[in-house]
């Protein structure tokens, strides 16, 4: 075929061909280009020559956040022939290429993302763009007027797509490192704390010059070794530490990838757990290396600033040589993970501080022979110092799940998955835009973070909030998520496996690693935030009661606040821990001198013997009705909360509350109700919707929801419990041992109610029968609120009976007041009776205007000269009654003026009834005209 060959022309040939025929070649590949939208990169946007639109992601336009798509009538057809609607269309969108900017149509399409082609330019880009392919030299050409641009898809090839037009390959690394320990030598020499750029440089001395050259030739040399060196290593085996009795290692490769599950699982439900764990071993990690970055689109940390924020550049920390050999071999890892990369134009510059990692809590004798908690240095931990970035952040608000109500849907049940992040923060990436912000500088130079390091302020609500991102549709139902720790649970050993199995493709699919240390596979019982829970329910962590209950009685106030801390973690297992703990917590109060007495002693004791003997609490059930255990104390309120499930008492949770101020010289009847108050405050999100039985070992409450004639603080308590569906039953106090000794260490003789009032507990021993008989007679028109006796009179006005000292005041403003007159006895007592201290009147004037005249003129002529002064006047904020003639008026005749809080009729609920009552009355009795009114006003005021 490369012969010349001769072909004789016949009748259906016009000319003779004569020439070679074509090299063949294979497919040059697809012809992609770099590109960016907005402040987003793309290393790889494929240009496709058989796409009639510009497509791009729905996912991709909502993290790039260009607005809301314009409709479309627009049908796609696939090259499958399947067809599918579009969500909109994008119009304008700029599209940069290097120098030149092109605007374009996306059509924005419900799919996957690729992650190596995000988006497809079209032949309405590559039209607009002029675009001339040369697929035989693997040339793109692209116009701007006079202007072209050329891209190479050969070249392009050598190298793999990189996520960032700031990726570092292997030997940038070197020498990226090697600039920065040459900026560090010369900070060190000139003694500054700044940073300098590695452009600005000053005229040095020769020999100076020749010196720091020579040191870095070593240094360069002995980075490039030991890079060079650990380049090529395999990653170290996981380390098989020791187990407790109900867990075994299993591996999924022939003595590799080992994982951890239950020693209690037989035969085939191991062999099906393992299949699972192997079909799906992409999404557990054994090493730093095996994690990747969850997709951008899906979830990235961004750092947003405040207003008017400024940026700061920190100097590095010195360290001693074992924290410099810590910090390299930190940021060696690092580098060949891809999770930072080094860095010198950042505006933003914080230090490395090194800390000791920290073991378990354990308890040693200090050099005074004395019990302390302690925590054994097991390493250490190479931290970033963000402080100064996080004061000027914008902080997320994303909200937490609430501990106990998780800890509440895990309990009770049969099989669990212990799931944990393998290193989480390094999964998320950052925004491009705002990776310069985590430069942090060591001994070795400057780097900045790829993926979300920890430290920074919004960190963990970023974690939290792409955590329910990736598994919304399963929380609540399968499993659970604090921050990245996974729990998983069923009733089932089919159900579990098949959620395990649900949760390893998402996460697989979403590329999201898993701890195999920390990730236990189908357990019966573990640790979550502190808690055991199991099939049993929720009890405390033993390990951590343990070193409670080796601690020695405090020696100061901060370690009685520590030790309150701690143990105030499961005051929800306690049942009088605001009792036990009020003589410990009294020493927590300024200007106290710390005396740690027998008292302390007692409670710090029962404290921790408490903690020890915890109960096991249970999660609710919420088709069975709740039970409220409630009892006061002179000092403190206890309430339990459970449900009675086979007519046995389940405690769900203890709650208590110590008493302070004035609440310590509440009756006895507003403490019990308070209680109860407490309680329905306490545990609301429990008791709303749901039936509630109240025990109580105080009868009065039962009756005081049906009284009218309340105190207003009783009355204000019982509304706010009308949101519920209660029912009160009595139990005597001691039955109600539960609540009883959340007030009280142990039962009291309760007093009967008489002995509030009479200081020798008896009525006068030398009275006769029919003494007696009469006194009990006339005591059923009395009753006691306190701290007034009142009588039901004959005329069902209730009136409060005046103390012996109140009479001789009441008779003086009476008698000698500028108004009094001075009367005789009898018309003395005939003013006292009608005083509205012992008789409430209304008064009432027709008026045709409403200001401070005619309120100066209606006190003077109709309240003063006939009753006299009342020692105060309550009104509105009403310009008739706050004014200066009005004031003078009052400060002539020494009565006080006081305004009442605005929308608050209960400050002057006596004016409102008396008003509302005139109004019924002169409804009824005026004409249809209603002109008549004034005239009826009389006849309403004597009714």
């Amino acid at each position: 075929m490369e012969e010349q060959g001769t072909v004789l022309r016949n009748k259906n040939c016009s000319a003779i061909l004569r020439n070679e025929l074509p090299t063949k070649l294979k497919d040059p590949g697809s012809f992609t280009i770099p590109c960016e939208i907005g402040s987003y990169k793309f290393a790889n946007a494929l240009c496709d020559l058989g796409a009639s639109v510009n497509l791009m992601p729905l996912s991709l336009r909502r993290y790039l956040k260009l607005g809301e798509p314009q409709e479309t009538r627009i049908t796609l057809q696939f090259a499958d022939r399947s067809t599918k609607i579009p969500e909109g269309i994008m119009e304008n969108v700029l599209v940069k290429i290097q120098d030149f900017i092109y605007p374009c149509d996306f059509v924005v399409l419900d799919m996957e993302v690729e992650k190596n082609l995000p988006i497809i330019l079209g032949k309405p880009f590559l039209a607009t763009a002029g675009a001339i392919i040369d697929c035989k030299q693997g040339n793109l050409t692209l116009r701007f007027n006079n202007d072209t641009i050329s891209f190479n898809i050969k070249e392009a090839m050598k190298q793999p797509a990189i996520p960032h037009d700031d990726f570092c390959l292997s030997i940038d690394v070197i020498d990226s490192c090697i600039q920065e320990i040459e900026e560090e030598e010369r900070i060190e020499e000139a003694k500054e704390g700044g940073l300098i750029h590695s452009e600005e440089k000053e005229d040095e001395d020769p020999i100076r010059t020749r010196e720091v050259e020579e040191l870095e030739a070593e240094n360069k040399e002995e980075l490039e070794e030991e890079i060079k060196e650990q380049g090529p290593q395999e990653a170290p085996k996981p380390e098989l530490k020791p187990l407790p009795i109900n867990l075994k290692y299993v591996f999924l490769e022939e003595n590799d990838k080992p994982v951890i599950i239950s020693s209690c699982l037989i035969g085939l439900e191991e062999k099906m757990l393992i299949e699972v764990l192997s079909k799906h071993k992409k999404a557990i990690s054994w090493s730093l290396s095996d994690i990747e970055e969850i997709n951008p689109t899906i979830f990235t940390h961004r750092i947003l600033m405040e207003d008017n924020y400024k940026p700061s550049i920190q100097p590095q920390r010195r360290l001693n040589p074992t924290l410099q050999e810590v910090v390299k071999k930190e940021v060696i890892k690092l580098l060949d993970a891809g999770i930072i990369y080094p860095i010198s134009d950042s505006a933003w510059v914080s230090p490395v501080q090194v800390v000791p990692k920290m073991g378990g809590t354990t308890v040693i004798h200090n050099e005074n022979n004395e019990l302390i908690p302690t925590r054994t240095v097991t390493g250490w931990r190479v931290c970033i110092d963000y402080r100064k970035l996080n004061t000027t952040t914008r902080k997320d608000h994303f909200p937490l799940p609430f501990i106990d109500q998780m800890l509440q849907r895990l309990a009770e049940n049969k099989f669990y998955y212990f799931l944990d992040g393998y290193s989480g923060y390094f999964q998320i990436p950052i925004a491009p835009e705002d990776q310069e912000k985590t430069t942090f500088t060591c001994p070795y130079g400057t780097f900045a973070y790829r993926r979300m390091p920890f430290g920074l302020c919004n960190a963990p609500i970023t974690f939290q909030r792409c955590m329910i991102t990736l598994f919304h549709d399963m929380i609540g139902k399968m499993m659970e998520i604090f921050m990245d720790d996974f729990t998983l649970y069923g009733l089932t050993f089919e159900t579990c496996l098949q959620h395990l199995e649900l949760v390893l493709k998402r996460c697989e699919e979403k590329k999201l690693a898993l701890n195999w240390e920390k990730c236990h596979f189908l357990v019966r019982e573990g640790i979550v935030l502190g808690h055991k829970i199991s099939e049993n329910g929720i009890e405390v962590d033993k390990a951590k009661i343990e070193v409670i209950e080796k601690l020695s009685p405090p020696t100061s106030v901060k370690a009685i606040r520590s030790f309150l801390g701690r143990a105030g973690f499961y005051r929800r297992f306690i049942k009088d821990f605001s009792k036990i703990a009020k003589p410990l917590s009294n020493l927590l109060s300024k200007d106290v001198k710390f005396d740690f007495n027998n008292e302390c002693l007692n409670a710090f004791n029962l404290l921790k013997q408490k903690l020890i003997s915890a109960p096991i609490i249970v999660s609710p059930d919420w088709i069975l009705p709740f039970e409220l255990l409630c009892d006061a104390s002179d000092f403190a309120l206890g309430a339990a909360l459970g449900q009675r499930k086979q007519k046995v008492f389940h405690i769900i949770s203890y709650a208590s509350h110590t008493l302070t101020g004035p609440q310590l010289n509440y009756t006895t009847t507003e403490k019990e109700l308070m209680v109860v108050v407490f309680a329905f405050k306490k545990f609301r999100s429990y008791l709303i919707g749901s039936k509630v039985i109240v025990w109580t070992d105080h009868a009065a409450l039962r009756y005081l929801f049906a009284k009218k004639d309340s105190k207003p603080r009783l009355i204000r308590w019982i509304l706010l419990l009308q949101e519920f569906d209660i029912e009160i039953k009595d139990k005597k106090g001691a039955e109600n041992v539960v609540a009883d000794h959340l007030s009280r260490l142990e039962a009291e003789t309760q007093e009967g109610e008489v002995s509030e009032f009479f200081s020798d507990e008896l009525i006068c021993q030398h009275f006769t029968y029919q003494q007696r008989k009469k006194v009990m007679a006339n005591s059923k028109h009395y009753y006691w609120e306190d701290p007034f006796l009142y009588k039901i009179c004959p005329d069902q006005v209730n009136r409060r009976c005046v103390k012996e000292e109140e009479a001789p005041l009441i008779l003086s403003h009476c008698h000698d007041k500028e108004v009094g007159c001075h009367h005789s006895v009898n018309q003395t007592a005939a003013k006292v009776s009608k005083d509205r201290l012992c008789d409430k009147m209304v008064e009432a004037i027709p008026t045709k205007t409403n200001d401070a005249k005619v309120v100066i003129e209606f006190l003077k002529k109709n309240i003063f000269c006939r009753f006299g002064t009342p020692r105060a006047i309550i009104s509105d904020g009403g310009k008739h009654f706050c004014n200066t003639p009005f004031k003078n008026l009052l400060k002539k005749y020494g009565v006080t003026h006081k305004v009442a809080t605005p929308y608050h009729a209960q400050t002057r609920g006596q004016e409102e009834v008396s008003n509302r009552e005139l109004k019924r009355i002169l409804e009824k009795t005026v004409n249809t005209s209603r002109k008549d009114w004034k005239t009826k006003l009389d006849d309403a005021l004597w009714a």
